[in-house]
């Protein structure tokens, strides 16, 4: 099971889309919030941490693409996968050059987005650890300088 504090926001204007996925995620123990258009996400985004995002290519009021940027802006930590009905190459790499870390199309393989999301977020925790590993080793480096100097 999935510890509690992992947050995903699914951002879709498909309610439909973005009901079931909640179901998805929340049924495999993450904690799960929507948004349906870029500004929504983008709020979102300010109020909560989350450790991945789930984004529609098409939205009402801007391009998938346009929020993937912002969320760099506002929650750089955040893994961003990129869930279209619309593939296109122009998408793929536009997003994947902007900081996605996968790019699925609808209808979505659900093993496969599980196997993804979890794979992704392994992936940054130990990215995480290995920065907390390297700031431990240069704080006692240096504590030890500042005493032997001294």
């Amino acid at each position: 099971m999935v510890q509690e504090k992992l947050r995903i926001l699914v951002v879709d204007d498909d309610k439909g889309i973005t009901g079931s996925l909640r179901i998805l995620l929340e049924s495999e123990g993450y904690q799960t919030d929507v948004a349906h258009t870029v500004k929504e996400a983008i709020d979102k985004s300010y109020e909560n941490d989350y450790n991945l995002a789930i984004l529609d290519i098409k939205l009402p009021d801007g391009e998938g693409t346009s929020l993937l940027k912002a969320l760099r802006e506002t929650s750089p930590k955040t893994v961003k996968i990129m869930l279209t009905g619309y593939p296109m190459l122009k998408n793929a790499v536009d997003s994947l050059n902007d900081g996605a870390v996968a790019y699925l199309t609808k209808p979505v393989d659900v093993e496969k987005l599980l196997e993804t999301i979890k794979s992704k977020i392994e992936e940054q925790k130990a990215a995480e650890t290995a920065t907390e590993d390297s700031i431990s080793v240069f704080l006692r480096n240096r504590t030890k300088k500042l005493l032997t100097d001294n």
